[in-house]
């Protein structure tokens, strides 16, 4: 699940992981089509042109219509995007410079304190050294955007970059007045999804860039939003709301549209958020959400990521939300930062009293109104197990209606049904359970507490002794500080990446639940009953929600380091994350309750005010790219569809890319050696002296050679060798289970720097 919401709009942020059929009637379909552009013969003048020449050469199809051309693509890859019938497309996979086709796919979508969690200050750090991010644009790619929302106001900005090429565009409920200095472009795509018959709906969407579902505006304004005061979820949450890069730049590029269900067609996606994007000008890239995992060079987001990798953008994407289980990664491509999401120090309670003050218990609760109830006579079914815990259809309304219901504990693998308290007329509930964890505020459409099981035994006591036992509540209470966190969120995809399992993936954990930020408030947020309340900031959590953190984070760094590569900027949020949470102990995965591993959470949980001095990064070169893909045994053709390059060698072939992590995939034998080859560089001004510190596990060896590296300046590079081996005995194998994990650490003399990278031993089913 991608986020939160009512049903009306909760398949908006399901991760899709099924390919769309592209048939549209008959045998006609929309295809993505692969050209060599060296092949355009001399008298065209542009590709485009060469492109819409071989379509209109191509015969009708059986029912006299013609081919229909959609997109041209500039950047993100050599060809276009056209409607044909199957005996056009055979004509057309004929004709010279043709590459490859590829059939229509579908995809659909995976604060007022993440900025203080994260560390950031206003007078002192990332924030003020990096101006908040003034000079960057980022691109959001997602369902569009509700721009009179206060978190776009352009209040004392700073004129728009005259690099800036992009545009905003009319169109339904959207005018072009409505962009400013913060909110610079925005568009919209979907003649992909038109073309497969879908059309958008008149009632519940706008053909436009204008959001009707609120994910695009939450994304856009946790990523760059504006200060906005007083900014709260129906009293949860209140403070000042602010973007992680509140003086970023937006541009919108909406490709996500209702239609019988809320998807992106992959034409859309390619020419609107992605290739447009690169052509516009933005300095960054975040899209929540992802196609079915397919190899890359059929997968529209890591063709277009690519692309823009390639002219420096950086390309932040949510890593899905079909955990736990391992192996669920989208978006895994080794040239995109992927991004977890974890839980942030802030939870939302409600305060139960009994009686006279006899004792207070306080648990989770979301509901949206300010109910505070006095002396309400509370019902507990004592000595008849279905009523204790309010089974289905076990309570008589004679006893409870009007009253607060206590639930006793079932058992660990039990939720909250508030069916029977509803059905029975009851005031409220209080609920014994383990569940409060995976609580959302969706869930809170009728006034109840959960309360831990500890907690709930202590109320069962209270109440069995006491006859006529009464209860005051006191909702909408915001608790700050809560401990362990980050913890490893429930839904969060893990890693790795099933077809590039040599990369740790996900890349970092970010907060992703519970996030507060600007909503659209034409759609309902908080359920009561059978209805819904409106809203201008909502409570959201999804991997969704992790991306756009990510990508302000990075904004703020390549604001400060303009030269560096996005594969710098992935390194250093990576080799300086934490992987000790708030009470000094692991991070923990939020479905065992024990540690997680890397590969739930990456590298650990970012920590942008060390991002921004990380000592020495881990670059990677386009060719780098090009040679992990040659290891990964990838065909010609494919790799000339992802880089768009002809002539590429495969000379220096290999799976050992120069990633900021150490990936060991184990079989059967009794020990595994595997040894890496890694080059860092100095991002530091002058010299510097680094000394290899392990920590490894038992039944894991680790050599580094040398151990000590040296630079002389400021990007010069050092080179070493590290070798791992395992020894198998050590762990039983089990089918998506991390074996043993260890750290690689490069700590400079004078202890300013700890360049932190994990060593992830696992088997592979």
């Amino acid at each position: 699940m991608e986020c939160y919401l009512p049903y009306k709009v909760i398949s908006l942020f399901l991760l899709l992981s099924t390919a769309l059929s592209a048939s549209i009637g008959d045998d006609r379909g929309t295809y993505i089509i692969h050209m060599d552009k060296s092949a355009m013969p001399t008298p065209f003048s542009d590709h485009d042109n060469w492109y819409t020449s071989m379509l209109s050469s191509l015969s009708s199809s059986d029912h006299g219509v013609f081919p229909t051309h959609l997109y041209t693509y500039n950047h993100v890859l050599d060809g276009f995007s056209a409607v044909l019938s199957r005996s056009q497309l055979d004509q057309l996979e004929k004709m010279p410079g043709h590459i490859a086709t590829y059939p229509e796919t579908s995809g659909k979508l995976h604060t007022t304190h993440t900025p203080e969690f994260l560390g950031l200050k206003k007078s002192a750090g990332l924030w003020p050294q990096a101006n908040f991010g003034d000079d960057m644009i980022i691109g959001i790619i997602d369902s569009g955007i509700w721009p009179e929302s206060e978190s776009f106001r352009d209040d004392g900005m700073t004129p728009v970059p005259e690099r800036w090429r992009g545009t905003c565009e009319s169109g339904v409920k959207f005018n072009s007045s409505y962009c400013n200095k913060k909110l610079i472009g925005a568009r919209s795509f979907s003649k992909g999804m038109k073309q497969q018959g879908l059309n958008i709906s008149r009632t519940d969407d706008y053909d436009s860039p204008r959001d009707f579902f609120g994910h695009g505006t939450h994304t856009s304004s946790t990523a760059a939003g504006s200060p906005v005061q007083g900014a709260n979820y129906f009293g949860y949450a209140e403070g000042t709301a602010t973007g992680v890069a509140p003086k970023a730049r937006l541009a919108m590029y909406k490709v996500l549209f209702l239609t019988d269900t809320i998807k992106s067609a992959a034409t859309d996606t390619l020419a609107g958020g992605m290739d447009q994007a690169i052509a516009d000008g933005v300095d960054l890239m975040s899209l929540s959400l992802g196609f079915r995992e397919t190899p890359f060079d059929e997968n529209p987001i890591a063709v277009g990521a690519f692309a823009a990798m390639e002219k420096g953008i950086f390309v932040s994407c949510a890593a899905g939300n079909a955990g736990p289980n391992g192996f669920t990664i989208d978006n895994g491509a080794p040239w995109i930062t992927t991004v977890g999401a974890g839980t942030i120090d802030r939870d939302y309670a409600a305060n139960v009293t009994f009686d006279d003050e006899a004792f207070t218990v306080g648990g989770k609760s979301v509901y949206p109104l300010d109910l505070s109830v006095s002396r309400v006579p509370i019902y507990f079914g004592q000595g008849n197990r279905s009523k204790e815990i309010c089974g289905n259809y076990s309570l008589d309304p004679k006893d409870v209606a009007g009253k607060f219901v206590f639930c006793d504990f079932i058992d660990e693998d039990s939720g909250v049904n508030t069916f029977e308290i509803e059905r029975t007329g009851a005031a409220g509930a209080i609920f014994s359970t383990d569940f409060q964890r995976f609580l959302k505020p969706s869930d809170f459409n009728f006034p109840f507490v959960a309360v831990t099981p500890n907690d709930g035994d202590l109320i069962k006591d209270y109440l069995i002794k006491t006859e006529n036992a009464t209860v005051s509540t006191k909702f909408q209470i915001t608790v700050l500080g809560t401990k362990p966190t980050p913890i490893v969120a429930w839904f969060s995809s893990r890693g790795p990446d099933r077809k590039s399992p040599w990369i740790l993936k996900p890349d970092i954990l970010a907060p992703g639940v519970d996030i507060l930020a600007a909503w659209a408030p034409n759609i309902g947020i908080a359920p009561i009953g059978d209805d819904y309340l409106l809203s201008d900031f909502a409570l959201l959590s999804g991997t969704s929600m992790a991306s756009p953190h990510a990508i302000g984070v990075a904004a703020l760094l390549k604001t400060l380091h303009k030269d560096w590569s996005p594969a710098a900027i992935r390194s250093a949020m990576m080799t300086t994350a934490y992987v000790i949470d708030n009470a000094n102990g692991p991070i923990i995965d939020m479905t065992t309750g024990v540690a997680g591993t890397p590969l739930d959470f990456g590298a650990g949980h970012f920590n942008p005010e060390k991002a921004m001095d990380p000592g020495l990064v881990y670059d990677i070169e386009v060719q780098d790219y090009i040679n992990y893909l040659c290891g990964m045994d990838y065909t010609s053709k494919q790799i000339k569809i992802i880089t768009r390059r002809s002539n590429f060698s495969c000379d220096q072939s290999s799976l050992d890319l120069n990633y900021p992590s150490f990936i060991v995939i184990l079989n059967n034998t009794n020990t595994m050696s595997y040894t890496f080859n890694r080059v860092l560089t100095n991002v530091v001004d002058g010299p510097s002296t680094y000394h290899a510190v392990v920590k490894a596990p038992s039944g894991m060896d680790v050599v580094v050679q040398p151990p000590v590296v040296s630079f002389a300046g400021k990007y010069s590079k050092a080179e070493f060798n590290i070798t791992v081996e395992v020894n198998v005995e050590y762990a039983s194998p089990q089918s998506d289970s991390i074996v043993n994990y260890g750290y690689l650490s490069w700590n400079d003399v004078n202890g300013t720097h700890m360049v932190r990278s994990p060593i992830v031993a696992f088997y592979a089913p």
